[in-house]
C-alpha cells in the first residue's frame, strides 16, 4: 500500500513469521513479508521499508549456503530488528562468529522452551518498559548461537545459554536479540515491538477505516465499468468483500450464493435477507440442495464427499454466473495469510503447509480477472473493516463454518433425517452458549452427529437414537487448538437440552481433544 510506510519482513523459514506481521498490524503499522531470496535490489528499491525486521527459521548460519538476505539491505539506513536466526545472520554477515549446537553439529548448547533474560544495560529505546523487576520472561528456540558479536555491537541482556541475548549497535540503529517477543510466551514482546516501530518513526496510521477508503479507490480504478461476480459464501471473509466491493461500484456486483444443503438452521435466509434485503446488494440465490444431496447420497468416505461437494459448487457456480453476463472479473475474499503461504509454495523457505486457491480454479476456466480486496489483510484485521462497512456485530463475529458445511459434521452416510436432526442439536448448542455468554471466548463450537445409534430410556419406553458429539475449541489462528474447559454443570445442562428438544439423539458426548492430534471439524 503506497500511502503507508512500509516495515519489510524478511522471511527465513520460521513458523510463527506470521506472528510478527499480525503482532505489528496490531499496532497500526502496515508490514509486508517476503523470502529472502525474492529480494532483490530492484525489490528492496520497490518496497523502500522505513524498517527491516529479519525473522528466525529453522537452518544454521554456520551452514554453507544458508539463508542470508542481500548484502545491501544493511546499506538502507533504516533500523533493522533481527530475531534468534535472524540475530545470528546479522552477527554473521557484519564481522561477527555464531557457534554451531546440537542441530548443526557443534558443540554449543541449545537453549528451547521459557527462559529469562537479565539486563547488562537497559538504557536504550528499544528495552524502555522492560527489566522494570530484575529479568524477563523470554521464548527461546535455538540450536546455534552467537559466541562473537559484531564490530560495534554491545551487548544489553544475557541469558544462561545465550550470552548475547539482546545486542544493539546504536549508531547505525541495528538491534538483534535471540529470542521470538512475538510469541505469548515472551509476556512483555509487544513493548519490544512497540519500542522499535516508535524509534523507526512509524506513526501508526495503518487502520480499517484508512483502508476501506484506499481499496474502494483501489477496486474502482482496477474493476472500471465492468461487471464483477462473487462467490458469497456466507462466511466472514466472503461477506466483508462482497459488502466492500458493492460500497465501491454499486449494482456492478453480483453475488452468487451457492445453497448446497449443508447450511446450519436458517443460515441460508439469513444471509439472503442481509444481502438481498439489508443492503440491496443484486444476489443470486443459487438453491441446489437436491443436486448435492442426491449426489453424497450413499458416499461416506471424507475425501469424497469433499471433492463432490468442490466440483459441483464449481459447476453450479460456473452455471449462475453465466446468468449475469458479460462479467470480467471475479470477487475473491483471499486473505494475507493465504498469499503468504502461497508465495511459500513457489519457493519461499517456510514450509508449506497447504496451497491455495479460493474457487478451485474458476479463473482459469471462466477467464475472468481477479478482484482480491483483502490480501492484504489478517482475519481479525477483516473483522474490524466489517464493523467499518456496517457488518453487524454478531455476523462478523461468527465462528468459522468449512466450505462442506455439514457433511464433515456428520460422519459416514448423509441423509436429509440426519441433516435434519444435526442442525437442531446444533442450533440448540450454540443457543446455550450464547445463553452462557460464552461465544465470544471460543474460537468454534458445533455438534456432530456420529455413525452411532446406542440404547436409551425416555419416560417408560425404550429408544434406539443417534448419539452426538459436542465439539468446542480455543485457538489463535485455527492451526492448533484446545479443547474449551466448559463447566460439568453447562455441559450436563445442554445435554439436557439436546435430548429433550432434538428427536433422533438420546445421548450427548464432549470431545476434549486438542489439536494435535487431532484436527477441529471430525472429517
Amino acid at each position: 500500500m503506497p500511502s503507508h510506510d512500509t516495515l519489510l519482513i524478511v522471511d527465513f523459514g520460521s513458523q510463527v513469521t506470521q506472528l510478527i506481521a499480525r503482532r505489528l498490524r496490531e499496532l497500526n503499522v502496515y508490514c509486508e513479508i517476503h523470502p529472502y531470496q525474492s529480494l532483490t535490489a530492484e525489490r528492496l528499491t520497490q518496497i523502500a521499508p522505513k524498517a527491516v525486521i529479519f525473522s528466525g527459521g529453522p537452518d544454521s548460519v554456520t551452514r554453507a549456503g544458508s539463508p542470508r538476505p542481500p548484502r545491501q539491505i544493511y546499506d538502507l539506513g533504516v533500523p533493522i530488528l533481527g530475531i534468534c536466526y535472524g540475530q545470528q545472520v546479522m552477527m554473521q554477515d557484519l564481522g561477527g562468529q555464531v557457534e554451531g549446537g546440537k542441530i548443526s553439529g557443534g558443540g554449543g548448547t541449545a537453549e528451547f522452551g521459557r527462559a529469562y533474560v537479565t539486563p547488562t544495560d537497559k538504557r536504550i529505546d528499544l528495552l524502555t518498559g522492560w527489566f522494570l523487576d530484575t529479568r524477563e520472561q523470554v521464548w527461546m528456540s535455538h540450536g546455534d548461537h552467537v559466541s562473537e558479536i559484531a564490530p560495534g555491537f554491545q551487548v544489553y541482556g544475557t541469558s544462561p545459554n545465550a550470552p548475547f541475548a539482546i545486542t544493539a549497535d546504536l549508531s547505525r540503529h541495528f538491534y538483534a536479540v535471540q529470542f521470538h517477543p512475538e510469541v505469548h510466551h515472551t509476556p512483555n514482546g509487544k513493548t519490544l515491538y512497540e519500542n522499535f516501530v516508535r524509534l523507526a518513526g512509524f506513526t501508526g496510521d495503518w487502520t480499517m477505516n484508512a483502508y476501506r477508503d484506499e481499496a474502494i479507490a483501489q477496486i474502482r480504478a482496477q474493476v472500471g465499468d465492468a461487471k464483477v461476480i462473487c462467490g458469497l459464501s456466507g462466511g466472514v471473509d466472503s461477506s466483508v468483500a462482497a459488502v466492500l466491493i458493492h460500497e465501491a461500484i454499486g449494482d456492478q456486483l453480483t453475488c452468487v450464493f451457492v445453497d448446497h444443503g449443508l447450511l446450519r438452521q436458517n443460515e441460508a435466509a439469513e444471509v439472503v435477507a442481509m444481502f438481498r434485503d439489508h443492503y440491496n446488494i443484486p444476489l443470486i440465490h443459487a438453491d441446489e440442495a437436491d443436486l448435492f444431496l442426491d449426489e453424497l447420497e450413499g458416499v461416506t468416505d471424507p475425501e469424497i464427499k469433499r471433492k463432490t461437494i468442490g466440483r459441483l459448487f464449481i459447476d453450479v457456480f460456473q452455471k449462475h454466473a453465466g446468468d449475469v453476463g458479460g462479467a470480467e472479473f471475479l470477487a475473491q475474499g483471499t486473505l494475507y495469510p493465504d498469499v503468504i503461504e502461497s508465495v511459500s509454495f513457489s519457493g519461499g523457505p517456510s514450509v508449506t503447509i497447504k496451497s491455495h486457491h479460493n474457487v478451485g480454479g474458476l479463473p482459469e476456466k471462466m477467464g475472468l480477472k481477479l478482484v482480491e480486496p483483502l490480501r492484504e489483510l489478517f482475519k481479525d484485521e477483516v473483522r474490524a473493516l466489517g464493523h467499518e462497512l456496517g457488518l453487524p456485530a454478531s455476523f462478523i463475529g461468527r465462528h468459522p463454518f468449512p466450505g462442506p458445511g455439514l457433511a464433515i459434521r456428520c460422519p459416514g452416510e448423509i441423509t436429509r433425517d440426519k441433516l435434519d436432526i444435526l442442525r437442531q442439536a446444533d442450533a440448540v448448542y450454540i443457543d446455550q452458549i450464547r445463553r452462557h455468554g460464552l461465544y465470544d471466548e471460543i474460537w468454534q463450537a458445533f455438534a456432530a452427529l456420529l455413525p452411532v445409534r446406542t440404547v436409551g430410556v425416555m419416560g417408560d419406553g425404550r429408544t434406539y437414537d443417534y448419539a452426538c458429539a459436542l465439539r468446542a475449541v480455543t485457538s489463535v489462528d485455527g492451526m492448533t487448538a484446545d479443547y474449551y474447559p466448559f463447566s460439568h454443570d453447562f455441559l450436563g445442562e445442554t445435554a439436557t437440552r439436546i435430548i429433550n428438544e432434538v428427536q433422533g439423539i438420546n445421548r450427548v458426548t464432549y470431545d476434549i481433544t486438542s489439536k494435535p492430534p487431532g484436527t477441529i471439524e471430525w472429517e
